[in-house]
């Protein structure tokens, strides 16, 4: 069954503001239908010209880029809500490529509508700017940490960011959060080597402050660890959700 946008089960989590009941209208003719991606299937590469915008009902994935030595620098952690190819219905191709890390569940938008839906929803399309906003300011706070935090510094910045956006999501039960990543992965977004990254996660786990284990991480001391990483352990702004 297609969730219809006034019953979407994000609505309810704190990290995203409220719609009013034409924003939903306005949101759910622009919508086409839904589509659900297995673990490991790319949802989108890098050069591709894809015809849909998504919006990830359920699920997490990476964004990332790989260099032509096959390097690869993780950009961002995708979780529920995020929004996912504006890129490509702007500049006309990914420069990138997203990848499920879990069986994601995603909304799908017809891109050859985008321009109508700027046009007939003001409110709407400041939604989308706001969204696109919200994601340079995270990748200039994480371009920070990759060239002037220590590893110990940005492993600690990167648990508190991941840990504060899953509470707004409300997916930490049990004391736990799901973390379907691997150690690589965490590495390849923080521009360290493993060994530096799996050394750093074991001072942490001897501390007690934070335990990633078997796709699970248990954060103990988020003061603590946001003392260490430099930020704050604040919820973020809330944000509009597509």
């Amino acid at each position: 069954m297609v969730t219809r946008c006034d019953n979407c089960p994000l609505r309810t989590r704190s990290l995203f503001t409220d719609m009013s009941d034409d924003e939903v209208r306005q949101t759910q003719r622009f919508k086409v239908g839904e589509m659900t991606v297995e673990p490991g299937t790319p949802v989108l590469t890098e050069g591709s010209h894809s015809a849909q915008i998504f919006t990830v009902l359920d699920g997490m994935g990476l964004r990332f880029k790989v260099l032509e030595n096959g390097r690869r620098q993780v950009t961002t952690f995708i979780f529920p809500g995020d929004l996912i190819g504006l890129q490509a219905a702007v500049m006309g191709e990914m420069s990138h490529t997203v990848e499920a890390r879990t069986r994601m569940k995603l909304c799908v938008f017809d891109r050859a509508a985008l321009w109508g839906f700027f046009k007939n929803s003001p409110s709407r399309s400041y939604d989308l700017t706001w969204i696109a906003a919200t994601e340079e300011h995270f990748l200039g706070e994480a371009l920070t940490t990759v060239g002037q935090r220590a590893a110990e510094q940005a492993v600690a910045w990167a648990l508190v960011r991941l840990w504060l956006r899953a509470e707004q999501l409300e997916m930490v039960a049990a004391g736990g959060m799901p973390l379907p990543f691997r150690q690589q992965d965490l590495a390849d977004s923080l521009g360290l080597s493993l060994v530096h990254t799996n050394k750093t996660l074991a001072k942490f786990r001897e501390r007690q402050l934070a335990i990633w284990r078997d796709g699970v991480l248990i954060v103990n001391d988020l003061e603590l660890l946001a003392k260490i990483g430099m930020t704050d352990s604040e919820p973020a702004q809330t944000r509009p959700l597509l």
